[in-house]
């Protein structure tokens, strides 16, 4: 999720068209697309730590909106300009198809492999649903197998369930692709339209604020993805400019002062608008982000060039997808430890009002330890998972998009 919308690694296109960013390539908004897939992470692992327990990571499910602004902001800069013909359109979606499925398809394999296991060994049921059966059904399983699950066909989430946002994101960019194609340069009034009228659907039908997903997760999607796209059409220019300007080192330090500033108030937002419809506004506040650090200004832009900060953002939606998988089964082993010698490492707890099973329950500092682990066990299974599928599928649908032949 996103952000699917995490790592969109486009080419560079044959045309740039004024109000784009096409051929741009923005190497600190890649760091954050990282940060954020980790904040996500720490939002969905349950432990006694005053970390999980703040009301910051409460409220990060939000960054899963900085996801989709960032992809409309890529998406329209990439692409803007190259969706006039049937042939474009379907190298569009075949690209976007082989960016997220592959990695999507190896994550529901991994579940779907373990639910079996614990139909072979009934030890493994525990106290849980039976094997198959909730989030882990056969009728979900469909839904997933075609991309539908944040698409309002289920009542709940399934399978891996952040899945939900590359669903929505998926079926975001034929959106966009069909629109650009049919209304060319007028395709922004659309964009405009979507991103005005989205927050106000869910202020309108959504319970749980912003924390909309299998049922209105396309609508949510298509609000933030609406306004980077808006971003990357009319902010080209000054976003160009500036970069020339700045890299001579001009302003650094009111760059700096403004991304501090910037910091700030997202870490406030969060932790206050993650429990109520303020979080609607969640998209706006990341748009105004990713324009900021779009330009590399200052010196938190300069560390979040580094490199280990870059490769945290290639590896940002693989952190994405594995994640829950991995946290589920340091859970299962967690449990089996606690049941033969009963050191207090995993049980029932409360977060954020609900009862879940997570580490620490004997003492906030084995929760601590367990996050720890748990960020670095995702980091490298995501390392795996890139280097050895995502990268690699990605190149074989390019390499199959250009045998689409142009219409003569």
């Amino acid at each position: 999720m996103t952000e699917a919308a995490l790592l969109n690694l486009a080419p560079p296109p044959a045309a740039i068209r004024t109000g784009t960013v096409a051929g741009e390539r923005f190497l600190v908004l890649d760091s954050w697309r990282g940060i954020c897939a980790l904040l996500v992470a720490l939002f969905h692992f349950p432990t006694s730590s005053m970390i999980s327990q703040s009301a910051f990571v409460g409220g990060s499910y939000l960054f899963v909106d900085f996801f989709f602004v960032l992809s409309g902001f890529v998406i329209a800069g990439s692409y803007g300009s190259r969706l006039g013909e049937t042939d474009e359109l379907a190298r569009f979606a075949l690209v976007r198809f082989g960016r997220i499925y592959p990695l999507h398809f190896l994550m529901l394999a991994a579940f779907v492999a373990f639910e079996a296991l614990r139909l072979a060994l009934p030890t493994l049921h525990g106290t849980g649903a039976a094997p198959f059966s909730g989030g882990f059904d056969l009728k979900s399983l469909v839904a997933n197998l075609f991309l539908l699950q944040g698409m309002g066909v289920e009542n709940h989430l399934s399978w891996n369930a952040p899945s939900w946002s590359i669903s929505a994101e998926f079926f975001t960019y034929l959106l966009f692709a069909g629109v650009v194609f049919a209304t060319g340069r007028r395709a922004w009034i659309w964009f405009v339209a979507a991103a005005v009228t989205a927050p106000f659907f869910l202020l309108a039908f959504s319970t749980r604020h912003m924390d909309v997903s299998f049922d209105f997760g396309f609508i949510r999607c298509l609000y933030g993805f609406s306004l980077g796209a808006l971003l990357a059409w009319f902010q080209h220019d000054s976003i160009a400019e500036a970069r020339q300007a700045l890299a001579g080192g001009a302003g650094r330090v009111a760059w700096t002062l403004a991304e501090l500033a910037m910091i700030a108030v997202i870490a406030m937002f969060v932790s206050v608008a993650g429990t109520n419809d303020a979080g609607n506004a969640a998209p706006v506040v990341f748009a105004l982000a990713l324009y900021l650090f779009a330009h590399e200004g200052g010196l938190i832009s300069a560390l979040l060039s580094s490199r280990p900060m870059l490769m945290l953002g290639s590896l940002s939606y693989s952190i994405y997808m594995v994640h829950i998988f991995v946290q589920a089964r340091m859970i299962n082993v967690g449990g089996l430890i606690e049941r033969r010698l009963g050191l207090g490492i995993v049980g029932d707890m409360t977060l954020r009002g609900d009862q879940v099973t997570g580490f620490g329950i004997g003492s906030p500092w084995i929760g601590f330890a367990a996050l720890m682990a748990m960020l670095i066990a995702v980091i490298v299974a995501s390392w795996l998972t890139w280097r050895f599928v995502e990268m690699p599928a990605l190149a074989w649908f390019r390499r199959l998009s250009k045998r689409i032949r142009p219409n003569s």
